[in-house]
């Protein structure tokens, strides 16, 4: 018998898990749409898993230092999916974050972190932020990093993914060896609660969408907690005005039809408030983590853009 059903995963009574998985993406080192990709290992043990994109030009070479650049940034992605579920195998993630790539003229490394309920929070801010280790720890011998700028690295996730990128940016502020350096975060449609609920989680319309997040939430956060855990709650997070005065700059996304988009405004509205530089932009029209189900959409290349320039205006 099913004790936690749901279209994306269902938790059986004897607490094995099983997961929908859409169609995935294998990685390829032939050039296509301006990158190219691999999956690398970042800890074989645990394990934690990533996909990297670099972007190359049509005449093979890498593209930004084919143009007279010297370096490349990189951004590190987290997917989103409750911290239950999701991969950057995924289709959409695939195409989305290779087309961000070939248009940022960036190196991704989007990871793949352990899944809740089997492995709850804190568990995927630990292996995200272990990705940063490894990024610095691989740059001298692994030839897809040798160009990577790790004074300019930023990171960024949609849903889950965003509040990950939050929680791993406080992380490298309080690492005084952190070996790399977060010039900006980019969280998209951030996925934060509280046991309090917001206007729109308390429509009519928004009972199913309620009841779905409930229960992401009671499988990902520690057993014992509520979503008034620090790692959901923004209000509970005990950062000091030290650390929040180097907190890197701040993009964040909304979508217009998005359930959630009074927690991504109020996310903003709290870092601004603690001092942060941040701005916010929303995308009318759209759902929650649009640009995965739709990687070749206007709003999605729109969104890639806005990346993009903020990227390189930093």
């Amino acid at each position: 018998m099913d004790t936690e059903p749901f279209e994306f995963i269902k938790v059986l009574s004897d607490g094995s898990v099983e997961r929908f998985t859409p169609s995935k993406a294998p990685a390829s080192l032939d050039l296509y749409n301006g990158y190219k990709c691999k999956d690398v290992t970042i800890d074989p043990l645990k394990p934690i898993t990533a996909r990297i994109f670099i972007p190359y030009d049509p005449n093979g070479n890498v593209a930004a230092i084919a143009a007279g650049a010297t370096t490349l940034p990189v951004l590190v992605y987290f997917h989103g999916g409750g911290f239950c579920i999701g991969s950057t195998t995924w289709l959409g993630y695939h195409h989305f974050l290779g087309d961000l790539s070939a248009t940022s003229k960036c190196v991704i490394l989007s990871v793949d972190y352990r899944l809740a309920p089997e492995h709850k929070l804190p568990t995927a801010y630990d292996d995200c932020y272990a990705s940063l280790i490894w990024l610095s720890q691989q740059k001298q011998t692994e030839s897809w990093l040798q160009n990577t700028n790790l004074l300019r690295v930023f990171l960024s996730g949609d849903s889950a993914g965003g509040n990950i990128a939050h929680q791993v940016a406080i992380r490298a502020i309080r690492d005084q060896k952190c070996p790399v350096n977060i010039a900006g975060i980019v969280p998209i449609h951030p996925y934060f609660g509280s046991e309090k609920r917001t206007d729109l989680e308390m429509k009519q319309e928004s009972i199913d969408d309620v009841k779905s997040n409930d229960m992401f939430w009671r499988l990902s956060i520690p057993k014992g907690l509520n979503r008034d855990y620090e790692g959901c709650n923004l209000e509970r997070m005990e950062v000091s005005m030290t650390e929040w005065r180097q907190f890197p700059n701040v993009l964040v996304f909304v979508a217009g039809l998005d359930f959630l988009k009074e927690r991504g405004v109020a996310y903003a509205e709290f870092l601004n408030k603690k001092g942060v530089k941040v701005k916010l932009i929303e995308t009318e029209g759209e759902k929650h983590v649009f640009h995965v189900f739709y990687p070749d959409s206007e709003s999605t290349r729109l969104l890639q853009k806005q990346m993009n320039d903020f990227i390189h205006n930093i």
